[in-house]
């Protein structure tokens, strides 16, 4: 372990998001709002604590994946921290826990907030807290590798480690650089298309780029109280939803797409499963809301319904309508959206669609193994066989975040003033990074009623979902410590 590299590279973090300060400090300045001297604060503090840093070790250069671990977690909690400077300075959120909280939930692209009345916010700090999303969407570290050239192997490893799972394998590019670089042209391209696509139904340049930030990042940080709802507008609708589908798609599909790379496409498994289990839950919510006459026509129900799944299954966690009040058979498919998470690749977080197929392609398997105990049933996905470590790290996963969210759940209601099925939705909203859960979290309720004990265990499970939780987990056990 060389903590003089992890300095450096923390330095190199603090610099970078220095830099991203002044895009909201323009937004302040252009609006003539108050929170001007709260970014300029914040920038110099971020300035000032990462130069040295990043100089003074400057020569340290040796790497290992431990460093990546700890450079991964430590960076996230370092430039949250960092990050929620401008909300306190203002004084608009007051409290270092709920600033904590805040900017968390936009880096994770969580989206679950304290804020009561987002709408009194001035403009350059809704634009900061939207910009967390567009940080956060594709990963804090891997902006800085694209910003600031590293550290040859590290690197790597440090991309490894931040990268989605399905990202970190793809044999597309020469290049890791290259890489990158095609992934934040495609995140950039998707949010000015959708800008414009918003702008064109009556939004604002601002709204339109705060809620495009929030849609291909899959966060949900909206400009207004009532989320998308306050627009009412059915064209914005489709129009969110289709985005938030290409948020929730593998990046690689994307590239593929462009470069025409039809054999990739075909033989990916996990698109197919994406949109087939889409078309289904749309479909099945829409007739729920239809018959229950939630909605007075068939088209306002599959318009509703649709959103809603769309936004809880790529864990966007807009909303258009307050969902709670559905029917229950409404409501049981946003549970099962809960449950079911987008593509490998993707800017979402939870279980994803492939390790769904996994595992129940694999059961299949156990059942067929009982029928035909001397013939052996290989899983096979985009054309090749999985071997035993793969299968045992999707199960191990799976069984790991039911485990968490479980108990997690349990826990809360002791941290925090809450019943259980609250207390079990909300640790599901913040893991999963969805952001509204049931209840007293639910579409029209926020986070702010929780125990500063209850806001510390939800950030951190924010983040614990955003890393995937074996890169937590492994801090604590003891040999990672050791040489």
């Amino acid at each position: 372990m060389n903590p003089f590299t992890i300095l450096h590279i923390l330095g190199m973090l603090l610099i970078v998001i220095a830099g991203m300060l002044l895009f909201p400090l323009g937004c302040a300045v252009y609006y003539g709002g108050d929170d001007v001297r709260a970014f300029l604060i914040t920038s110099q503090i971020a300035l000032f604590s990462g130069f040295p840093l990043w100089w003074k070790f400057r020569k340290h250069r040796q790497f290992f994946l431990k460093d990546g671990f700890l450079i991964v977690i430590l960076g996230w909690i370092l430039i949250s921290s960092v990050s929620a400077l401008p909300f306190m300075i203002h004084g608009s959120i007051p409290s270092f826990t709920d600033s904590f909280f805040e900017v968390m939930s936009g880096y994770t692209t969580t989206g679950a907030s304290i804020l009561k009345d987002i709408e009194s916010l001035p403009q350059g700090l809704l634009f900061w807290r939207s910009m967390t999303h567009f940080i956060g969407g594709m990963g804090i570290i891997i902006l800085t590798l694209l910003v600031v050239p590293l550290l040859g192997i590290g690197n790597h490893q440090l991309y490894k480690v931040e990268s989605d799972p399905g990202q970190e394998n793809i044999q597309l590019f020469s290049r890791l650089r290259q890489k990158i670089i095609w992934l934040w042209v495609i995140y950039i391209a998707l949010n000015l298309a959708l800008t414009l696509l918003m702008m064109a139904g009556g939004m604002s340049l601002f709204d339109a780029l705060c809620h495009a930030f929030g849609t291909i990042a899959t966060g949900g940080y909206s400009t207004k109280n009532a989320s998308m709802a306050a627009y009412n507008s059915a064209y914005l609708d489709w129009v969110v939803s289709i985005f938030m589908l290409l948020g929730g798609t593998n990046f690689i599909i994307h590239y593929t797409l462009l470069t025409r790379n039809w054999d990739y496409l075909k033989s990916d498994t996990e698109i197919r499963y994406y949109i087939g289990v889409v078309v289904i839950l749309c479909l099945i919510i829409a007739i729920a809301l239809w018959q229950d006459r939630t909605y007075p026509s068939w088209w306002d129900a599959l318009r509703y319904g649709s959103f809603q799944v769309i936004s809880i299954l790529t864990t966007t966690g807009f909303a258009t309508a307050n969902y709670d009040f559905w029917p229950d058979p409404a409501r049981m498919i946003i549970l099962v959206s809960i449950f079911i998470g987008a593509c490998s690749g993707s800017t979402t977080s939870g279980i994803r669609i492939i390790q769904f197929v996994i595992i129940v392609k694999h059961i299949r398997n156990r059942i067929k193994k009982l029928l035909q105990p001397m013939i052996i049933h290989k899983i096979r996905v985009n054309g090749t066989t999985l071997d035993d470590a793969t299968l045992n790290n999707v199960l191990a996963f799976f069984i790991i975040n039911l485990f968490y969210v479980l108990w997690g759940g349990a826990l809360l209601t002791f941290l925090s003033d809450m019943d259980w099925w609250s207390s079990w939705t909300a640790v599901m909203a913040t893991f999963w990074n969805i952001g509204p859960g049931f209840g007293r979290v639910g579409p029209a309720e926020n986070f702010s009623h929780i125990s500063m004990a209850g806001k510390w265990f939800l950030s951190f499970s924010m983040m614990l979902g955003r890393l995937d939780i074996f890169t937590v987990m492994i801090l604590f056990y003891p040999s990672f410590w050791k040489k």
